[in-house]
């Protein structure tokens, strides 16, 4: 077996190379580390350049403290690297890599360009200029600690180092190359990784909405709740598929029903968020007085998206024909809760290679969180979504990924 070693400077090893790997690698370059990446694709940030539907949601323009809000899952881990990287530094960070930025609706930030293909080129060139040496179409198999360092396995070769940053994603979206390599590797030298499940992921419904399949509903409110209690709601826009839900709001909504089973939570839609039940009540009322001669299933296209309609007038149990002159008040006040909570039951989370992110990975309690080094594994470091750490849409998640990127690539080439 070939053995390749640097005869100088600090050693680095970083396997993976996708926006954490990127920006581990360049940080440690920028210490002054002799930096080598294993990227098991024919390019690096695959995943990157799909991310935000190809335009690339690189950070959320607001505080440290409101990514930790915007956090599902262990917030306070992150504290310490989200204070010393904030999302000020990751927007000052690519508008000086030549990536000039806008914020948009919801404080989310974007290129200019509407290109993730721009943000994933001046990761790359900065790479370049860091003197880092990329190693595409190299799976690494394994990672030992030994007594000369820590040694990075490929099929044919190995690689020995003083530090090894694994940033090898987690498990969704495995045509990226994300297939769970890092969690077999470190799970292999006794790491304990959490169960990995799918997060910010499309919903499948016990109820058949196939015809509604397509359908866009902005500007509603969705509401989740476990035991009565609500545990998400958020108004905003999503998405009727042939298998149930999906879009923002309840990719959202699906990282906070990761503590029970899926099926006992239950979901609501209130199509008419803007309005108070008595507001809607005088619309109703209106549109009954003006529509009076029609059947009621004809008399709700001012409210409602036509494919919406026998959907809404069945689960009132109103006979759809029946002259809206004639329905009564009680028939109006179910129309109305109906309008104000249309209700959906939750069956199942789409497959895991459908998630935007994955919940789950490397437990926080093995993880110095100043350093991203594991705590029963010095000179190995980890960073970004192979931790067990997420967050909801709005490019929290991109920033988690930078800001635990730039603490292991600084420690890593320091240690």
């Amino acid at each position: 077996m070939n053995t390749e070693r640097n005869e100088y400077g600090k050693r680095v090893a970083v396997i993976g190379c996708g926006a954490a790997g990127m920006m581990a690698a360049v940080t440690a370059g920028e210490a002054g580390a002799k930096v080598t990446v294993y990227e098991r694709n024919p390019f690096a940030g695959k995943k990157l350049r799909i991310t935000g539907k190809g335009r690339c949601n690189v950070t959320n323009n607001c505080t440290p403290q409101e990514v930790m809000e915007a956090v599902s899952g262990n917030p306070k881990f992150l504290y310490g690297v989200l204070s010393r990287f904030t999302p000020a530094d990751t927007m000052a960070w690519f508008e000086n890599a030549g990536v000039p930025l806008k914020t948009e609706r919801g404080r989310r930030v974007f290129p200019v360009s509407d290109k993730a293909a721009d943000v994933q080129a001046a990761m790359v060139k900065r790479m370049r200029e860091c003197g880092v040496n990329v190693k595409y179409n190299a799976r690494v198999s394994s990672v030992e600690e030994c007594d000369e360092g820590i040694r990075v396995n490929l099929e044919n070769t190995s690689g020995l180092y003083d530090a090894v940053i694994i940033a090898t994603g987690g498990v969704s979206y495995p045509g990226t190359g994300s297939t769970g390599d890092g969690h077999k590797m470190l799970a292999s030298l006794g790491v304990k990784i959490t169960e990995l499940k799918p997060s910010l992921v499309p919903v499948v419904t016990k109820e058949n909405l196939y015809d509604l399949s397509g359908l866009t509903l902005k500007n509603v409110r969705l509401t989740v709740t476990h035991n009565g209690d609500t545990v998400y709601t958020e108004q905003g826009e999503m998405l009727l598929t042939h298998f149930g839900v999906s879009g923002p709001l309840v990719l959202t909504a699906s990282a906070n029903m990761q503590k029970y089973p899926v099926d006992s939570y239950r979901m609501a839609i209130d199509f008419k968020p803007a309005l108070s039940e008595e507001e809607l009540d005088k619309r109703l009322l209106a549109d009954f007085a003006r529509y009076s001669a029609r059947d009621f299933i004809n008399s709700l296209g001012d409210l409602l998206p036509v494919k919406l309609i026998p959907y809404v007038v069945k689960q009132t149990g109103i006979e759809p024909h029946k002259k809206t002159g004639e329905i009564t008040k009680e028939e109006r006040h179910r129309l109305l809760e109906t309008l104000k909570g249309y209700p959906l039951t939750p069956k199942a989370f789409r497959p895991i290679d459908e998630a935007i992110i994955t919940s789950g990975g490397v437990e926080i309690k093995e993880i110095n969180p100043k350093t991203m080094e594991l705590k029963n594994h010095p000179g190995i470091f980890v960073c970004g979504e192979i931790i067990d750490i997420d967050a909801y849409t709005g490019g929290y998640n991109l920033q988690l990924a930078f800001s635990t990127a730039v603490a292991a690539g600084k420690s890593a080439a320091e240690w």
